[in-house]
């Protein structure tokens, strides 16, 4: 293997460093909605203002450390964690996605997809199952990342080229699928409340990338595929290792009735949403008979959490995995503990982006922030070459997606409404800088387990070596990320349903 030069060793090394020492996400949203009390006293004093394009109205700084400002922090702190917009979203998400991890459906249907791939395929369903497994929070880096490294050393080829392949879906392809995860849900929340700064009636759908997200899976896994086999492989060259080859478990027939049973379900269930929606007077279309502004769409938690739970449900009772109603509510209770680190980090989260709200720092920066990015004349496609730049940056410092936007949404989002784009462009723009350097960032959450993943096949291998191998897959999906959102924005293209890229102050 090629070894990765001193240089970047002691960038990485100092990255690492840097990122470790920072606080954690909670305190760091602690100490934020902290200094924007202390700047709505500054800007306040300091007379800061800007004058709305749409109303023409001067935007004043409202003092929240006044004696008002204090009583309304006192008021409403429970009612701002209470009402953020993707609490409940996800808790509500993971009740369904729950029961299918726990049932093992999400296991057994990897399982099932890469061991019935032709192997000229491996590589492709290798990376495209990594992009799916995103709908099921984890488990492609608990159970699809080591799968591949015994898949490919099975069938002779370096098993370290496999799991990078399969962390390339996983971790790289993250703001790619065909299927609504919980992340959706969580950025649009996000997103809406960030709108709300300008325009308090908008709403961002957990949809609202979905046509893109759907187009960037193929084009995602078939970069994924080139790099592997036409970069990763010939550097790594043949295996050497000691490792010997392992047996990899077929589905059992239990299993595959269980698999046969949930896609029954699965169909049954797209066959009542197709006849609540094709036809003119369907039972799921919207009050003016429309399908964009239906409960189906409005409601897609509710349906994500149904079109999980049946066939999570079927698989889990067939395959006697559960025998009882309390072994279903175990498996919902255990996806609700995974979230307790991010219900902490949601209250403080709320605060600080309602105290943002609040002292319309947000508003203010925004516009001016908008008026000089439009007195440079910076043309739309400049805009979102920069902010993939910002965002995948951010990333190599900060891991959490929702943190970061929880932070830059509230700043950008306004921006890039008062320059003529919509809520939901920025967003997709974020979501792929925060995707292409995961794969590289020290402080993605599961980077440590992928190099204990790696050190099973190559006892030295450390940070240098998963960045140097993965670090070739971030240049392609950016180069490929890039080009897409611009053909997208050139075509003029919705990224979603209903949803157009421009926006129009009101």
């Amino acid at each position: 293997m090629v070894k990765t030069k001193g240089l970047f060793n002691r960038f990485l090394n100092v990255t690492e460093k840097v990122g470790n020492a920072l606080p954690h996400p909670a305190t760091l949203f602690a100490l934020f909605a902290l200094l924007v009390l202390v700047f709505s006293g500054i800007a306040t004093w300091l007379d800061w203002e800007a004058i709305h394009p749409a109303t023409k109205e001067i935007v004043k700084p409202v003092n929240l450390l006044s004696q008002e400002g204090l009583h309304r922090i006192m008021r409403e702190v429970v009612d701002n964690f209470t009402g953020f917009a993707p609490l409940g979203i996800v808790l509500v998400a993971m009740l369904g996605i729950g029961i299918a991890e726990s049932s093992g459906l999400i296991g057994a249907g990897i399982r099932m997809i890469v061991l019935s791939a032709p192997q000229r395929l491996l590589t492709f369903v290798l990376v495209f199952a990594g992009i799916l497994s995103n709908m099921a929070s984890d488990v492609g880096y608990v159970l699809l990342i080591p799968l591949a490294g015994i898949i490919f050393l099975a069938v002779g080829r370096h098993p370290i080229a496999g799991m990078a392949a399969a962390f390339a879906g996983v971790s790289g392809g993250f703001s790619a699928n065909l299927i609504l995860g919980t992340i959706d849900p969580l950025l649009a929340g996000l997103s809406e409340e960030a709108a709300h700064i300008l325009d308090p009636e908008y709403v961002v759908n957990p949809t609202a990338n979905y046509y893109f997200m759907v187009a960037s899976t193929f084009f995602i896994a078939f970069a994924g595929t080139i790099v592997t086999e036409k970069i990763i492989e010939p550097r790594l060259g043949k295996y050497t290792g000691n490792v010997e080859p392992e047996k990899i478990e077929r589905l059992s027939p239990l299993e595959r009735k269980g698999i046969r049973w949930a896609g029954i379900i699965m169909l049954v269930l797209v066959g009542l949403s197709l006849w609540g929606l094709l036809p003119a007077n369907g039972f799921l279309r919207g009050e003016d008979g429309t399908v964009l502004r239906s409960p189906f769409i409005k409601g897609i938690i509710f349906v994500l959490v149904v079109f999980t739970m049946l066939p999570g449900l079927a698989y889990g009772f067939i395959t006697k995995k559960y025998t009882s109603d309390a072994d279903v509510m175990k498996g919902m209770a255990d996806s609700m503990k995974s979230l307790a680190s991010y219900i902490v980090l949601v209250f403080f989260a709320a605060q600080f982006v309602a105290f943002f709200k609040w002292s319309n720092l947000g508003i203010i920066l925004a516009i001016n922030g908008a008026n000089a990015l439009m007195a440079a004349d910076i043309n739309i496609y400049m805009l979102v070459f920069l902010f993939i730049l910002l965002a995948g940056t951010i990333n190599m410092a900060m891991g959490s997606a929702s943190a970061k936007w929880a932070i830059m949404a509230p700043i950008f989002i306004p921006m890039f409404m008062l320059m003529g784009y919509s809520p939901e462009l920025s967003q997709v723009v974020y979501r792929i800088g925060d995707s292409i350097t995961n794969i590289i960032s020290p402080m993605m959450s599961f980077f440590a387990l992928i190099i204990a993943y790696f050190q099973k096949y190559d006892k030295n291998a450390g940070i240098g070596t998963l960045v140097a191998t993965m670090i070739p897959f971030t240049f392609a999906f950016f180069i490929l990320w890039t080009i897409l959102i611009f053909a997208w924005i050139m075509l003029g293209l919705p990224l979603g349903p209903g949803v157009d890229m421009y926006y129009q102050i009101k």
